[in-house]
């Protein structure tokens, strides 16, 4: 639908995830208690306006977590989607009231329920308990637009990103800072390289190559246990005749992406509870 609003906000929590508290906001405009959203700019990333606008609204640095169902409401006589996540609160810049959030609140969900004006922000609060919080996040990325294969003279590891494909990293590398992966994994292939290069740059991080994410020398066992060895918040580039196998290795789900799309597996106690598509 050409006519939807978009917006992107969060949850967001602190403390341990058996009673954490969550923050909640008061907008004076609206006189309302809710949660940290806005709508998104021109051209932005929905993950990048969910990490904008709790920045904005509430001085937090956060992480995301799950994605929680996202809300859709009428505003005025437009549909109106806000995508949400359950987020952890990891740097706090200060609170600074203004025109549009005048106070913040940390409170336990259940006092938070009770003061929250939209029965859908109450909605979202059981979907945060639903599943655990503390989650460690898998990035698995299918490389950008790289032009034709048929058409491309020479080695086709060799093939670089087009255009598009250049600006699906760019928007790659606003997304990835939700989820601090680090390390970086990629196919040798330039078009994997090329399209974890900008959010490498931006961070500082390498990038490693390894065969066993290429399309030539992936392996149905070898490549599942290197991907799923990592233990903390990782990213890992690679193709379309290799990323739906090992998706579904990690965990029992048939996803297939697009070209510069990704998933986020999230994984707890061994388990991934999560499976999220994010196009870019």
């Amino acid at each position: 639908m050409t006519d939807l609003l978009r917006a992107a906000g969060a949850v967001v929590w602190r403390g341990e995830q058996s009673s954490p508290e969550v923050a909640v906001i008061h907008r004076p405009n609206y006189d309302d208690w809710t949660f940290p959203k806005g709508k998104l700019k021109s051209g932005e990333h929905v993950i990048a306006a969910g990490l904008r606008e709790v920045r904005e609204e509430t001085g937090l640095t956060v992480l995301l977590g799950r994605a929680l169902p996202p809300v859709h409401y009428l505003s005025a006589g437009r549909l109106k989607r806000v995508d949400y996540w359950a987020a952890r609160a990891v740097d706090d810049a200060g609170f600074e009231p203004g025109e549009e959030v005048d106070e913040l609140r940390w409170l336990p969900v259940a006092q938070a329920r009770r003061l929250l004006t939209y029965e859908w922000d109450a909605g979202l609060l059981r979907a945060l308990g639903a599943a655990p919080l503390d989650t460690v996040p898998l990035l698995l990325v299918r490389h950008g637009c790289a032009g034709s294969r048929s058409e491309w003279e020479g080695d086709d590891a060799a093939r670089p990103l087009d255009t598009d494909g250049r600006s699906q990293a760019a928007a790659l590398a606003t997304a990835l800072p939700a989820y601090r992966p680090e390390p970086l994994l990629s196919s040798p292939s330039a078009r994997c390289v090329q399209t974890l290069e900008p959010y490498a740059g931006r961070v500082g991080a390498e990038i490693r190559l390894e065969p066993l994410l290429s399309e030539e020398s992936q392996d149905p066992q070898k490549t599942p246990a290197l991907v799923g060895n990592l233990s903390g918040p990782a990213a890992v580039c690679s193709h379309g005749k290799v990323l739906p196998g090992l998706i579904e290795a990690l965990s029992g789900k048939d996803v297939h992406l697009r070209k510069g799309s990704f998933a986020v597996l999230h994984r707890a106690g061994g388990q991934v509870v999560s499976v999220e598509r994010y196009a870019t």
